[in-house]
C-alpha cells in the first residue's frame, strides 16, 4: 500500500488526549495547481458563496436520522451546532459543550453546556435540548443510522449546566461519538425534538430548501463563534453530474465543487482563477456484496472477487494518483490503529480461480451496479474490474444506474453495487456504522460472530496495546471474510475559485473541510 505507515510516522491519539479534548488524528495534504496551498489571508466577512455538490436527492429531509450523502451533511453543519467539533487537525474542541470530563473507567462522561448559544428561532440551548436531541436516536422505535453508536448509552440526564452520559462499558472514544453529523443539537419541547424543523443553533439560517436541488441560507447574526461564518449567505446546489459541476465552476456559476472528476482535473489546473485542493484521509470506494444472497453468501466467491480486481490500475486510472491501494478493510493509514503489516491482497487471477473452484464453480456471471452518484468514475471502475476479472473466469456485466435515486433505489437494494464512504475519526465508529451485525448501514448485511465480539470488547478496552491487537484482528477478519471489496482510498479533491480562501490546514475527516467549509472559509 505504498509507503509503510508505522506507529512512529502516524499521528497517535492517547486516551488522555481524548479525555482532555485535544486528540490529534490523521493528516491532510493541501495542494493548489502549483502544488502548494494558497497564501492564507486574514478572514473577512461578506459575499454569497455557492457550492456545487456531487450528491443530493429529492427525498432528502431535515430529519437527522437519515442523512446519508455529502449534500445533506454539509447542509446540516451549515445550520446546526454539535456537542463537539473535530477540528482541522483532527483534535476535538468544544462547541455546544464547552468542556467534558470522564470517570476513571470511561463509563460516565459529563459535558458542560456552553451558555448563550442561541437557536435561530430564539431561546438558548439548554441541557434538556441536548438530552432530547441525543435521545431521538435511541430507543426501540428509532431507525436512526446513529442508533448503533449510542447503543452502549444506558442513561442521559441533565444536571444543572451539564449533561451526564452513562455507558454500559468504558469507551475512551466517546467524545468522538457525539461529534457525528447525525447528532445536531435541536430545540426541544416536552422532551422531544421536531426532526422536520430546519431550526438550528449553527452559523447560518435556512431561507429556502428544495430537496435535491438547492438550499439557501443567511448568516446567523447571533452565532456565538465570532471567528466563523464569514459569508453573508450560502447557496448549496445539488449537481450530481461531474461535467455539469465542472461547467458550473468554469463559468462562474458556483465558487466551489467537490468530487472533481479526476479525468478532467488537468483542465482545472490550467484554468485561470481556479485552485485545486486535495485532502488525504479515510475516504474509500467500495464494491459491496449482499452476503445473504447467492453467490455472495459463499466466502470463497467473495475471496475470488477480491483477487480478481487490479487495485493499482484503479488508483492510476480512476484516481489519477489521488489516492492509494485498499486492502478490503475500511481503516486508513490516518487511523491510529491501522494495521500496516497485514498481507496486501493483490490482483491474482489464479488465486481467484482457486477460490471459485473451492466454491464448486468453474466460472461466474454477475451484474455490478454503478453510477457516478456512487463516486466519480464508478462506472469506468466497474468496466476495468470486469475486464481484469475475465482472466479468472468471472464475467461481470457493469450496469449503469441513474444518478438520481441511486442511494434510495440501488444501494442496499441490489446485491452488488459501487459505494463511497467518507472516513470516520475512530476505528470503532467506522466498524460500528457499517460492519456491526444489524447496523442500519451495514450494506453487505455481514454478520461475523468473532468480529462483533471483538468490536464490543475493543470499545471498552483502555489498554492501547490490547486495543491495537483487537483492531488489527478485526481488520484482518473484514479483509478475509467480509462482503466489501475496498480497492482504493481516495483523496478529497475539490476545485475552488481563487477568490475563495481557507485555513492552511483543510480537514480530511470528511469532505469539504470536515463538512464545515461554509463556516471555516471566506472570500479574499
Amino acid at each position: 500500500m505504498g509507503e509503510a505507515f508505522t506507529p512512529q510516522n502516524r499521528l497517535a491519539v492517547s486516551r488522555r488526549s481524548v479525555l482532555g479534548g485535544t486528540a490529534a488524528l490523521g493528516a491532510t495534504a493541501l495542494v493548489s495547481s502549483l502544488g502548494i496551498g494558497p497564501a492564507v489571508a486574514q478572514p473577512k466577512k461578506g459575499g454569497t458563496i455557492r457550492f456545487g455538490i456531487a450528491s443530493g436527492n429529492t427525498n432528502d429531509t431535515y430529519d437527522p436520522a437519515v442523512w446519508d450523502n455529502t449534500y445533506s451533511q454539509v447542509f446540516a453543519f451549515a445550520r446546526n451546532g454539535y456537542l463537539v467539533e473535530i477540528a482541522s487537525d483532527g483534535s476535538l474542541v468544544g462547541e455546544v459543550a464547552e468542556s467534558w470530563t470522564s470517570s476513571p473507567d470511561a463509563k460516565v462522561w459529563t459535558f458542560k453546556i456552553r451558555s448563550g448559544v442561541e437557536f435561530h428561532s430564539g431561546g438558548t440551548v439548554t441541557p434538556d435540548d441536548v438530552v432530547a436531541s441525543i435521545n431521538y436516536h435511541r430507543g426501540a422505535d428509532s431507525s436512526s443510522a446513529a442508533k448503533p453508536f449510542l447503543a452502549p448509552v444506558t442513561d442521559i440526564a441533565s444536571d444543572g449546566d451539564t449533561v451526564v452520559f452513562t455507558l454500559d462499558a468504558g469507551n475512551a472514544d466517546f467524545p468522538y461519538v457525539v461529534s457525528d453529523y447525525h447528532m445536531p443539537i435541536l430545540k426541544s419541547s416536552d422532551g422531544k425534538i421536531d426532526p422536520t424543523s430546519g431550526d438550528g443553533c449553527g452559523p447560518y439560517k435556512v431561507t429556502n430548501f428544495k430537496p435535491g436541488y438547492i438550499a439557501e441560507l443567511t448568516r446567523n447574526p447571533n452565532y456565538w463563534k465570532s471567528d466563523r461564518a464569514h459569508f453573508d449567505a450560502v447557496v448549496l446546489m445539488a449537481i450530481v453530474d461531474p461535467a455539469a459541476r465542472q461547467a458550473a465552476l468554469m463559468t462562474g456559476n458556483v465558487d466551489v465543487v467537490d468530487q472533481v472528476d479526476l479525468k478532467t482535473v488537468h483542465l482545472f489546473q490550467r484554468a485561470p482563477g481556479v485552485q485545486i485542493v486535495s485532502a488525504t484521509g479515510g475516504q474509500h470506494y467500495t464494491f459491496a456484496m449482499d452476503t445473504r444472497a447467492a453467490p455472495f453468501n459463499d466466502n470463497n466467491v467473495r475471496m475470488a472477487l477480491k483477487y480478481a480486481i487490479d487495485r493499482q490500475e484503479l488508483v492510476d486510472k480512476i484516481l489519477f494518483g489521488y489516492g492509494s491501494v485498499g486492502n478490503d478493510h475500511p481503516i486508513s493509514p490516518a487511523n491510529r490503529f491501522y494495521a500496516a503489516d497485514l498481507e496486501q491482497t493483490s490482483y491474482d487471477p489464479d488465486k481467484a480461480k482457486y477460490y471459485l473452484k473451492q466454491a464448486g464453480l468453474s466460472s461466474l456471471d454477475l451484474q455490478l451496479s454503478a453510477s457516478d452518484a456512487a463516486f466519480g468514475g464508478a462506472v469506468d471502475a466497474a468496466v476495468l474490474y470486469s475486464s481484469k476479472a475475465e482472466a479468472a473466469g468471472i464475467n461481470i456485466q457493469p450496469v449503469r444506474e441513474p444518478n438520481d435515486g441511486y442511494w434510495s433505489d440501488v444501494w442496499m437494494k441490489k446485491p452488488f453495487c459501487a459505494v463511497y464512504w467518507t472516513g470516520r475519526p475512530t476505528e470503532d465508529a467506522t466498524f460500528t456504522l457499517a460492519y456491526a451485525a444489524g447496523a442500519p448501514w451495514n450494506d453487505t448485511y455481514w454478520d461475523n460472530e468473532r468480529f462483533n465480539r471483538l468490536l464490543s470488547e475493543a470499545r471498552s478496552e483502555l489498554d492501547e496495546a490490547k486495543r491495537a491487537d483487537m483492531y488489527r484482528e478485526m481488520q484482518n477478519i473484514v479483509r478475509t471474510d467480509g462482503g466489501t471489496i475496498i480497492p482504493m482510498f481516495a483523496s478529497y479533491v475539490m476545485a475552488l475559485s481563487d477568490k475563495v480562501n481557507h485555513p492552511e490546514k483543510v480537514a480530511a475527516n470528511w469532505p469539504l473541510d470536515g463538512l464545515r467549509a461554509t463556516e471555516r472559509w471566506w472570500f479574499t
